[in-house]
């Protein structure tokens, strides 16, 4: 049987093709930006016509890399961005209307309403987005109901397009982010679908994390192959980090810098803005996590790219920062579209203080990373809280920011315990090839998955407790006074 692993990886700014052998080795990949459109205050769209031609595209690219045809590849697993509600017509497979990302705001009003109704969601969730594209497409609610419509999330609508439309599913992991899920039963929550007037019988089926739902379409992939994993880009790379185990934590720096506590066979409800999640389903055995959000971390510094113009690349972030011995009394607070965990605040804006004549965009780079670090140790303080667990006694790290060594060592300062990432920062990635596989049999279970984990170097706390504690206070002593401006 052929050894080589498919993973999909469609994140919110840009899709990923990786593909892995039996030894966890990356052996090819490709990777294509994805645009996406700001049309009101709050809104943000993606087409997902081009979310799969890109797809299309990086999977041959990354193909002719690995010097591999489409028959050689064992097992296809989608991991995605979470929440992103689309609509699409079942018979054209054509998008009835854009992808509503997750970080759209445009339904907070209406999340405020079902609230105060005694239906829990948020602005994150797919539900309400999902709710407004079917009051803005012709008879939304009735052709949905009556199947003419499918809707779901990215991995339901890659999935879609790969068995060219004869597979509609998800898993538990995904099922779990929309705002739809019971935790209870495992299945759609029939009094919430109910109120947005779908059927659960409309909807996707949900299936388990790891397991073959059905074949890639030849005409479409060019083989036959099983696509055998899927899960949200979280839980897949807490999988890709080796967090099988109760108390396990893993930060995710992809556009935001998501936290995640692995709270074993039951769900954990916070009291400081964080959720509980299924992490996956495995062999039958549903695992949940409790997860907390920095909103803004990886698109911050894109944003010093892109919008002020203080770096060329991402990759200069590090040595700039690096380049003076501290921030000269510059502080950040990143979070430029909305306050996560435990604040929970989507009118929160960015800021940035301290500024003196003195200040150099050295000086900036610096301070925004060390912003991102603080508001890590304040989401993962919250989350440790409400599961009532200790720290962890290594923090694994992953996603593209991951590859900054400044901000993973300030990680380490900041928390005061070793950062570890893994050789491949994609660790959404590397889990869901690692789910696929274990269902095509290319791994043969989580011992074989352990053995095959290779880390990419562990960073180690330099400051002392006292040091930690003054920074920790002094930083959030000044962010306190923006917030309240708010």
């Amino acid at each position: 049987m052929s050894a080589y692993v498919l993973a999909i990886d469609e994140g919110s700014t840009g899709v990923r093709a990786l593909i892995f052998d039996r030894g966890s080795r990356l052996i090819g990949s490709a990777y294509e930006e994805i645009s996406a459109e700001f049309p009101h205050l709050g809104w943000v769209e993606q087409d997902p016509i081009r979310i799969w031609e890109a797809t299309r595209r990086v999977i041959a690219a990354a193909l002719q890399r690995a010097e591999l045809a489409p028959a050689d590849v064992a097992a296809i697993g989608v991991t995605n961005q979470r929440s992103t509600a689309l609509v699409w017509e079942r018979r054209s497979s054509q998008p009835a209307y854009p992808a509503i990302s997750w970080q759209d705001t445009r339904t907070a009003a209406r999340v405020a309403e079902w609230l105060s109704e005694g239906i829990y969601t948020n602005t994150m969730a797919s539900a309400t987005k999902l709710e407004w594209v079917l009051r803005c497409v012709d008879d939304g609610f009735a052709r949905a109901a009556s199947g003419e419509l499918c809707m779901g999330t990215i991995d339901s609508w890659l999935v879609w397009q790969l068995t060219a439309g004869r597979v509609y599913v998800t898993d538990p992991s995904n099922a779990s982010c929309t705002g739809l899920y019971d935790f209870a039963t495992g299945g759609w929550d029939e009094g919430v679908t109910n109120h947005i007037r779908v059927p659960a019988s409309a909807l996707p089926g949900i299936r388990g994390s790891s397991e073959v739902y059905g074949l890639a379409d030849p005409v479409v992939f060019g083989a036959a192959v099983p696509i055998a994993g899927i899960a949200g880009d979280q839980q897949a790379a807490m999988f890709g980090e080796l967090g099988t185990d109760r108390g396990a934590v893993k930060i995710t720096y992809g556009t935001s810098a998501m936290v995640d506590v692995n709270t074993g066979e039951f769900p954990v409800l916070s009291q400081r803005g964080a959720y509980p999640l299924v992490l996956w389903v495995l062999g039958g055995q549903r695992r949940f996590c409790l997860e907390g959000t920095v909103v803004t971390a990886g698109a911050a510094i894109q944003w010093l790219r892109d919008g002020l113009g203080v770096i060329t690349a991402a990759g200069e972030s590090a040595a700039l920062a690096a380049s003076v011995p501290d921030s000269d009394g510059v502080w950040a607070m990143p979070e430029l579209q909305g306050l996560g965990t435990p604040y929970m605040n989507p009118a929160g804006r960015a800021v940035i203080g301290g500024l003196s004549r003195r200040t150099t965009r050295a000086h900036i780079v610096r301070a925004v990373l060390e912003g991102i670090a603080f508001r890590s140790r304040e989401v993962l303080d919250a989350l440790l809280a409400d599961a009532e667990m200790p720290p962890p006694p290594v923090l694994r790290v992953d996603g593209g920011a991951a590859a900054n060594d400044f901000l993973l060592q300030c990680l380490a300062d900041v928390l005061g315990l070793p950062v570890e990432r893994p050789e491949t920062v994609q660790a959404s990635a590397l889990g869901v090839a690692y789910l696929a596989g274990i269902a095509a049999g290319v791994w043969n279970g989580l011992d074989d998955v352990r053995h095959a984990w290779r880390s990419g170097g562990v960073f180690s706390p330099r400051w002392s407790e006292a040091e930690r504690e003054e920074r920790f206070r002094s930083w959030h002593k000044a962010i306190a006074a923006a917030i309240a401006s708010y």
